[in-house]
């Protein structure tokens, strides 16, 4: 007899990428995002029975269905990135995060909150206003009765796309039995070593391991070269010129070795000026969305002297977070970009389902099962 399925909540849903991470084991209970672009992609890949489209602070916990073993929440992340204005959890934006916190202290009081909780966002979250906003979270999870810890993992474990997230884990029942010597990396040990003595004693040291190395690199997620449309050469002759001597120096030895050399490239402002900055190591920068200024990233392409270039196609980004050839973009290229770059990339979250969430909340580690 096969066991139910694991349940969940899954807030900030934007296309549904943890959803589809979480995989054909897991149930939507309840799903919500405000973006209208995002909630018409989710609606089109998984249908609209779970899905509610508006702002999480117009929402109750009479509109959550029963109690689900998980809570997913992937706020926003403009205020705590570094390419933001670190306004923390004041910032407009991810205030959001309160909103979704309201839900589950008031799923609390009715004797309902999820069993685990996953909030998951940018690196810059465990240093925001010099640490203070993780700690909030974590005496957040505290308070309601999680004990807690945090994983940062970067997407080119997986595949070929530089994105560090960090996954804070919370759980309402004993931990024993799932804590261990996994990986922590730096920048959570320094935010854990930060917090107070009696949230450190809250805290649980995930034993997940670190994931196998990726198989694939960028050039092999690539369109066909006669499928896409290319910059002109003074466009490609513009872009280099962007570049500082150490990048041309990349593009120079890539066409002295002769061989096609696929690398991925990105601007930045650097002292009030834009600069083009290329990396050949086979992996893409992290995606973001088209609202980031210069955040769509393009290719350089470079075959002995014949070097060309071209901006990342929607459906290049969808496979570098992980997203199946059948999942429904939307048509326009900016919203599909929008929709991708602003996503958690599935692999990373079916890595975190398979090493976490499912082994506690089955029990199988210490032969424990979570209360119902």
């Amino acid at each position: 007899m096969s066991r139910r399925p694991f349940t969940f909540y899954e807030f900030f849903a934007g296309g549904g990428m943890a959803r589809l991470g979480l995989g054909a084991s897991w149930e939507c209970r309840f799903a919500n995002d405000f973006d209208t672009v995002k909630a018409a992609t989710y609606r089109a890949n998984f249908g609209g029975e779970d899905f509610r489209e508006g702002d999480v602070f117009d929402l109750t916990a009479g509109d959550l269905p029963g109690r689900a073993d998980l809570a997913w929440a992937s706020s926003p992340c403009q205020d705590f990135s570094l390419a933001g204005g670190r306004a923390g959890l004041t910032g407009a934006r991810s205030s959001a995060l309160l909103g979704f916190w309201r839900l589950i202290e008031a799923l609390n009081g009715e004797g309902r909150a999820p069993r685990m909780v996953v909030i998951e966002n940018v690196t810059g979250l465990l240093t925001s206003r010099g640490g203070r906003d993780f700690e909030a979270v974590c005496r957040a999870l505290g308070d309601e009765g999680y004990r807690f810890g945090a994983l940062e993992i970067d997407a080119a474990h997986f595949l070929p796309q530089s994105r560090r997230r960090v996954f804070i884990v919370g759980a309402r029942e004993d931990a024993a039995g799932f804590e261990g010597e996994g990986f922590e990396a730096p920048a959570v040990r320094m935010a854990r070593e930060r917090l107070p003595a009696e949230l450190r004693r809250a805290w649980v040291h995930w034993a997940a391991p670190l994931p196998e190395g990726r198989n694939t690199n960028l050039a092999a997620l690539l369109e066909a070269d006669e499928a896409v449309v290319w910059r002109s050469d003074s466009e490609t002759a513009r872009l280099i010129s962007l570049m500082d001597g150490r990048n041309r120096e990349k593009v120079a030895a890539a066409r002295a070795a002769g061989a096609r050399r696929v690398g991925a490239v990105f601007r930045r402002v650097r002292a009030g000026g834009q600069r083009a900055e290329v990396r050949f190591d086979g992996v893409a920068g992290c995606l973001r969305t088209p609202r980031g200024g210069s955040s769509r990233q393009g290719l350089i392409v470079v075959e002995g002297d014949l070097v060309r270039s071209r901006l990342i196609t929607p459906r290049e980004a969808a496979r570098l977070m992980g997203l199946p050839q059948s999942y429904v973009l939307p048509e326009r290229t900016n919203a599909a970009l929008h929709v991708a770059g602003d996503g958690v990339v599935v692999p990373v979250v079916r890595w975190l389902a398979e090493t976490v969430l499912e082994p506690v909340l089955a029990g199988k580690r210490s032969g424990k099962s979570l209360a119902a």
